[in-house]
């Protein structure tokens, strides 16, 4: 096992070899992205420790991207309360250890494991055991791998890792043929109202254009960083993405780099990015000038999204953390997965039993949210 402090101390290739083209997110382009452009490092709280797994001959078998944390800031899966509870009985939860994609709360593998390996689920418990190593080595409190797939939750849920559930919207696309073809599966109230929305959306004055990879010029990513800028104050949040973070994101990872703008007279007034995995449009960010423009936000990550997918061939949106108003334009309720080393005996006894119930929860919530969704229900 090594660390890494920088993601360029791995070589694209072979880091993206054990990465695969699935998800963009843990791609080496999109991390150096993040590390070069200052979003990561010390500065803002996420100090790469990227964690490598080696043979004999120095082949590496399996990386993860993995960060040492002073705080909770970024992450979407949210263990203030964890901490607030260590650290009044006297403990120090920060530092922490991390495997995630920064700011970007978006589902996919984290161990990543080089195809060829012999047995990849080795690998993936003798990382989980070297991130344990590592907590204990450095005197840690904890170590989290978050939004990691279905099949990483139960390997290590089964050698002792606390296991979270979490609820995302996610659209899926039943081979439509068109936005109609879409349409055509709701019931006919939640029908009107959609095309209500797009109608009105359309009306306003403002025209929509699709841009991708290189055709991504740098004034429409000075408008976007302003547009993303404006979200941040609006929510009261922390602008974790720097300005340059974005071209380097076009120029590193090519047509697989989606932005829709919304103009004005020709003007950009609104943006959603978007990555495209080999098989998902991932919505990440989007934000607007000020203005009355009705159910732009509808339209421009929702609505523009489930166009592209469409167009595409996409089998699946994944438009973002929270927001159960995504239910009613057709995006499904979806669980996500993380899962927790706690050093200490007694803080992970507590999470356990919190987890315990909080899973239950979810759970049980689950059917009441695909209720709400504006499917037709077959008789």
């Amino acid at each position: 096992m090594t660390l890494h402090r920088r993601i360029a101390e791995i070589p694209a290739a072979q880091w993206d070899d054990c990465a695969g083209d699935e998800n963009p997110f843990v791609s080496h382009a999109f991390l150096s992205a993040l590390e070069d452009s200052g979003s990561t490092g010390p500065q803002t709280g996420w100090m790469p420790q990227h964690l490598a797994l080696r043979n004999g001959e120095g082949h590496l078998l399996a990386v993860a991207p993995l960060y040492a944390k002073g705080h909770s800031f970024g992450e979407y899966v949210f263990d203030h309360a964890w901490a607030r509870a260590f650290e009044q009985a006297g403990g120090q939860y920060y530092p922490k250890l991390q495997v995630a994609v920064p700011f970007s709360p978006v589902p996919g593998p984290r161990l990543l494991v080089h195809p060829t390996a012999p047995d990849a689920d080795s690998l993936r418990l003798l990382a989980g055991r070297a991130l344990r190593q590592a907590c204990g080595e450095m005197e840690l409190s904890s170590a989290h791998v978050t939004f990691c797939t279905t099949h990483e939750y139960e390997l290590l849920g089964e050698s002792g890792w606390l296991q979270r559930l979490g609820v995302q919207y996610h659209w899926d696309n039943q081979d439509y043929a068109s936005f109609d073809d879409f349409l055509g599966m709701l019931a006919s109230r939640k029908r009107k109202a959609i095309r209500r929305e797009r109608r009105d959306a359309n009306a306003c004055g403002l025209t929509f254009h699709t841009y991708r990879g290189a055709e991504i010029t740098e004034a429409l990513w000075h408008d976007f960083h302003h547009f993303y800028l404006s979200t941040v104050d609006r929510k009261w949040g922390s602008a974790y993405l720097q300005p340059a973070f974005f071209p380097l994101l076009s120029e590193r990872l090519g047509d697989r780099v989606v932005l829709m703008i919304a103009r004005q007279d020709g003007v950009p007034v609104a943006g959603a990015l978007n990555l495209m995995g080999r098989d998902t449009l991932y919505g990440r960010n989007w934000g607007r000038r000020d203005g009355d423009w009705p159910f732009l936000h509808f339209e421009l990550c929702y609505y523009r999204a489930i166009d592209f997918a469409i167009a595409h061939g996409l089998k699946r949106v994944e438009a973002g953390a929270q927001g159960e108003h995504k239910l009613q334009r057709g995006y499904r309720p979806c669980l996500t997965h993380s899962a927790h080393w706690i050093s200490h005996p007694g803080l992970r006894e507590a999470v356990a039993e919190f987890l315990q119930h909080e899973r239950a929860a979810i759970r049980a919530e689950l059917p009441a949210l695909d209720a709400m969704t504006p499917y037709r229900v077959e008789e």
